[in-house]
């Protein structure tokens, strides 16, 4: 489990975010029932789709997450879903991510696999 300290943990589609002693999640993504887009999921609950590169709707309001939480967490799936989308491995979208977190202010946040 995630030490509860600006980490982002990773397990296959799902991923955690924890920060300031609390942990959030899972988020998770999958192929939308049509393939053409990404649905994200909180808890199981869809928030948010991914249509494109340049077409994303997310909406956590209802879950009334810290918003630095629900930053990271679109910032996460939105990176891992573009990666998949283009079909480069595991590293590659970890370090994609590393770089998104950095550019959007982030870059304190940690991002290891759950194995």
């Amino acid at each position: 489990m995630p030490n509860y300290d600006a980490e982002i943990l990773l397990d296959e589609t799902a991923f955690w975010v924890a920060a300031r002693g609390r942990c959030f999640g899972p988020f998770d993504y999958q192929w939308s029932p049509d393939l053409r887009g990404v649905e994200l999921t909180y808890q199981g609950q869809k928030f948010g789709e991914i249509c494109s590169r340049d077409d994303l709707f997310a909406d956590l309001a209802e879950f009334k997450l810290p918003m630095s939480i629900c930053r990271v967490a679109i910032i996460t799936a939105g990176t891992l879903a573009v990666g998949i989308a283009e079909g480069v491995c595991v590293d590659e979208r970890v370090s994609s991510l590393i770089d998104s977190l950095e550019q959007f202010g982030f870059g304190r946040f940690r991002v290891r696999n759950a194995a």
